[in-house]
């Protein structure tokens, strides 16, 4: 028996040495030092441990799991490996910053300068896809004049407003759900001067009761307005997603957004090309309606990182309206393999900041 233990605890040495050569390809720092193995475990041949990622929509899970296998299987007596899966998503912080949101780690904003490029959608989606993969999140809407986010969820307007609970969030799609729209029936128009939209914001941040969440995805409206400036000074923002057109007056107007965001200290994680292209399904032909490359472009210029295209699809369209993201009702189709990408492109920036901000 004593012979057994020595010859499983010496596997396990062998096994941790080993692991301290696989590294994370973004933190680039071996996943032992990173405490990313947990449990470890070796008896009669079969090694065991739990992978902690930082975050459940990490886009490298298989390379790393590759990785793991491959310099395991250099051992000679390890004829089987186990691995349990877990995440471990922390919060931004920031030092003298403003104050967190009570039970958010981290909060994402969608933004644009400029109204009518989707920006509505690709929060809903991005939303539902980081939900999809796992992880605990919220979708506020804090386009208070121009509620889109009930309509693009299937929760009726004004669902709130016979009952006396006043707001609160709702849950849809594995989604916590916020928005001024619950409280307001059909057609209701907000007309509200800029210094009130910021202190609803404000209650919309720190007044709600989000419970715990991995990540609350914000939806700014268009501008450089007071909202947008309410966020970044009443709850510390991890990053930004701007989008854009391939339009040129989209692109000027995603620069503003991208400028006015690194004046107010916050990261801009990078711009995503919504409606970059539309290809025909019956013939497969792609045509580039608005253009095309344009958001790279600025990108490039702007010194910031390009996420993706988002295509000209119907689907998406027709999921918005009726309620049901694309990443919901048709996960397996590119449109929503490309909102999926983006999600975990979102994650693991945010992870990567939050690791050069403990080393």
């Amino acid at each position: 028996m004593a012979d057994t233990t020595n010859q499983d605890e010496s596997l396990r040495a062998r096994v941790l040495a080993e692991l301290r050569g696989v590294e994370d390809p973004e933190l680039h720092r071996d996943i032992v030092s990173l405490n990313m193995v947990q449990d470890l475990a070796a008896c009669a041949g079969v090694v065991s441990m739990r992978l902690v990622l930082t975050t459940p929509a990490c886009p490298l899970r298989d390379t790393i799991e590759q990785d793991v296998r491959r310099v395991l299987a250099e051992l000679p007596d390890v004829r089987e490996v186990k691995i349990d899966w877990g995440a471990d998503v922390r919060a931004t912080a920031r030092a003298n910053g403003p104050q967190p949101v009570q039970g958010v780690r981290n909060i994402i904003a969608i933004a644009s300068n400029k109204g009518g490029v989707g920006k509505s959608t690709v929060a809903a989606n991005l939303a539902a896809a980081l939900a999809g993969m796992g992880a605990q999140t919220g979708l506020l809407d804090a386009d208070i004049t121009g509620p889109n986010i009930p309509t693009m969820y299937g929760i009726p307007a004004g669902v709130l407003a016979r009952r006396n609970e006043g707001l609160h969030a709702i849950e849809k799609y594995g989604v916590a759900v916020a928005s001024i729209g619950f409280l307001l029936p059909k057609g209701t128009p907000v007309v509200w001067r800029g210094p009130m939209i910021g202190s609803g914001v404000r209650q919309l941040l720190h007044d709600l009761q989000w419970g715990e969440l991995d990540y609350l995805v914000v939806d700014l409206p268009p501008g450089t307005s007071d909202a947008s400036m309410s966020m970044a000074q009443e709850a510390p923002i991890a990053g930004v997603v701007v989008v854009s057109t391939p339009q040129e007056v989209s692109i000027e107007d995603a620069t503003k957004a991208v400028t006015m965001f690194e004046k107010l200290s916050v990261p801009v994680f990078g711009i995503v090309e919504n409606m970059s292209y539309y290809e025909c399904p019956c013939c497969g032909t792609r045509a580039e309606i608005f253009g095309h490359g344009g958001a790279r472009q600025a990108a490039e210029e702007l010194g910031v990182d390009f996420l993706g295209e988002i295509p000209l699809e119907p689907s998406i369209r027709a999921g918005g309206d009726e309620g049901v993201p694309v990443v919901v009702g048709a996960p397996e189709s590119p449109q929503a393999q490309a909102f999926m990408e983006l999600a975990q492109k979102v994650a693991a920036k945010i992870s990567v900041l939050q690791r050069i901000g403990v080393d």
